[in-house]
């Protein structure tokens, strides 16, 4: 089979569509071949050389696919049969023309969803629904922050924020990313560019924070918390280490967490899975919730779709179709 390999770590060129042998389903798997992929930060950092596989992992780029079941391996029965159209979380493997995958990993793909177009949900649905539900317990009436309204995972966040109920504010780097915000459904825009969103959030602050640049927002995102506040951090874009004043934390009766979902155990995934096909795709299927995909480039293109996120010009999802 076409995979796309790197090369040596460095730039985009370093991601090289070569032929590499066949993936095998190991117990509980199922083999996938992929309609399309989707690109994502930790691609960009594995092919930076700063985002090491889990172990076990398969070593080429792409988190999420989707396609068709073309075989079965041992010890599957039951839900998934070959020719199903999937979507599937994946440690890794993505960028290439077939992937095994556990099935814990899988999902149908949505009614009314194209096949290639579910390559672009089960990264942040699973991202999303774990971290400001699971793990932050967004209630109805509560406002929820999020930074980086555009991103795959902005777009899912403010859709399934609001689709709970939520007041949904998000920070973006111009007023035409705003707006697409706005048509998503977001409340309160904020240009990071000029504006404080701690100012912007008024007296109350958010009740749950879901924030991809890490350290240089650690100590604003303190000030922005409600009382009794959640702040989930899920990306360091703007570095890893960072001071907290734990007495304005202490004051808020306030909670962070910060977690990672690739190298998360086989059982864990399964079950974020699992609630994500509960809560989340009836949102999708009845048309509340929708993937947002920017473009799609050939599999051959992956240096240029990594071109295209790294430039921070794309709105929702891109794709790699195969």
């Amino acid at each position: 089979m076409r995979a796309i390999t790197i090369t040596d770590r460095g730039g985009p060129e370093a991601l090289v569509l070569a032929e590499v042998p066949d993936p095998r389903p190991g117990a509980d798997e199922v083999l996938v071949e992929v309609t399309a992929s989707a690109v994502n930060r930790a691609d960009v950092l594995q092919r930076q050389g700063n985002y090491t596989p889990p172990p076990g992992a398969s070593p080429y780029p792409g988190l999420e696919c989707s396609g068709r079941i073309v075989e079965l391996g041992p010890g599957v029965s039951g839900d998934w049969s070959v020719g199903d159209e999937v979507c599937a979380l994946l440690a890794g493997g993505g960028y290439a023309e077939k992937v095994a995958v556990p099935v814990g990993q899988l999902l149908p793909v949505p009614k009314g969803v194209e096949l290639a177009s579910a390559a672009a949900l089960p990264e942040v649905t699973a991202t999303v629904w774990s971290n400001v539900f699971q793990i932050a317990n967004l209630r109805p009436g509560e406002t929820l922050l999020v930074h980086g309204g555009t991103s795959g995972i902005g777009t899912m966040a403010i859709q399934l924020g609001k689709a709970v109920g939520a007041r949904v504010a998000v920070t973006a780097g111009s007023e035409g990313k705003l707006d697409a915000c706005r048509r998503l459904g977001a409340d309160v825009l904020i240009n990071y560019h000029d504006q404080d969103f701690v100012a912007e959030l008024g007296s109350h602050g958010a009740d749950v924070i879901l924030d991809v640049v890490g350290a240089k927002y650690l100590a604003r995102n303190v000030e922005a918390l409600a009382v009794n506040g959640r702040l989930v951090v899920i990306g360091m874009q703007g570095g890893a280490k960072a001071e907290l004043n734990l007495s304005k934390l202490m004051a808020k009766r306030a909670a962070i967490a910060a977690t990672g979902l690739r190298s998360r155990p086989l059982d864990e995934k399964a079950a974020i899975i699992a609630a994500v096909r509960e809560h989340v795709w009836p949102l999708i299927e009845d048309g509340v919730v929708r993937p947002v995909v920017d473009r799609a480039f050939p599999l051959a293109d992956a240096a240029e779709a990594h071109r295209l996120l790294e430039s921070g010009g794309h709105l929702g999802k891109v794709l790699l179709t195969v």
